[in-house]
């Protein structure tokens, strides 16, 4: 099981810049085109920005065209929480960290297989691990 990561909103403020903040606590949301994980091609994991839980594997992101970090399914089905949310006059799924509860963007039914799903995901809540950073080894980079 997940830990839970509980904070104020005031403790939130003292770690992440303001629109990581505005983002991932107040369920706001970048613009499309400006993140800086749209076009992002690294090899490595997708963390959310608030606790450091591994939400999307690299090797399930894809250019959706829509202007934000796009995945075919997170790194296991425990990661991301989901809630109905009728804000903007529409119905979407909220895509959230499981472990803190953090604003991560929507689900959509209309991404490729195998799932068929599109996480669009807001590059203010992520960080970005690269897969040689994870392992904990050296290397003498040959």
């Amino acid at each position: 099981m997940t830990r839970k990561v509980e904070k104020s909103l005031a403790e939130w403020a003292k770690t992440l810049t303001p629109i990581q903040l505005r983002v991932a606590r107040e369920k706001g949301t970048e613009r499309a085109f400006t993140g800086e994980y749209d076009g992002h091609k690294g090899d490595g994991v997708y963390t959310c920005v608030c606790c450091g839980e591994a939400l999307f594997d690299s090797a399930h992101k894809y250019d959706s065209g829509s202007g934000w970090p796009s995945f075919y399914q997170p790194t296991s089905n425990e990661v991301i929480d989901e809630e109905v949310d009728s804000s903007l006059g529409m119905r979407r799924t909220e895509a959230m960290c499981d472990a803190c509860g953090a604003h991560l963007g929507h689900v959509f039914p209309d991404g490729p297989q195998p799932t068929g799903l599109r996480y669009c995901i807001n590059s203010a809540s992520l960080n970005f691990k690269e897969r040689s950073d994870q392992s904990g080894s050296g290397g003498d980079g040959s």
